[in-house]
């Protein structure tokens, strides 16, 4: 027999759903905080999104940097194979993803990928960035 991991406490639930909140909302000094304390930097929400996609997502260039720095895998694909450059790219954040490259995010990664991302749009700028 197997053993069944135990259920997530109600106050664990509410620390992960605060964490995320603060990711979306780019409150990068209280997250960088709780990373600091020893929350996993790449903690994942039930659909596979890191707290650097949900705040790659929602444009917040500083907390980008600052889970970067922390370790925060760049290319890490949520549960759909989407990264976060491409996400950047598809919300068209230019800082976002640029904090992403210098980070080693790979505009090749995920489906679509971030160039694909950039075609579909006929953004330019982004598919001169991407190169680099």
């Amino acid at each position: 027999m197997s053993e069944q991991e135990p259920e997530p406490s109600q106050e664990l639930l509410e620390l992960s759903a605060k964490l995320f909140d603060l990711a979306r909302s780019g409150d990068t000094d209280t997250l960088s905080a709780y990373i600091d304390a020893g929350v996993p930097q790449n903690l994942t929400n039930d659909s596979g999104d890191t707290l650097l996609m949900l705040a790659a997502y929602h444009g917040h260039a500083d907390t980008v940097r600052a889970l970067l720095t922390r370790g925060a895998d760049p290319n890490r694909l949520n549960d759909r194979g989407q990264s976060p450059v491409a996400g950047a790219v598809f919300k068209d954040e230019p800082d976002v993803v640029r904090a992403l490259l210098s980070g080693g995010a790979d505009p090749e990664a995920g489906h679509p990928t971030a160039f694909d991302t950039a075609s579909m749009f006929g953004n330019e700028d982004m598919l001169t960035m991407l190169r680099g």
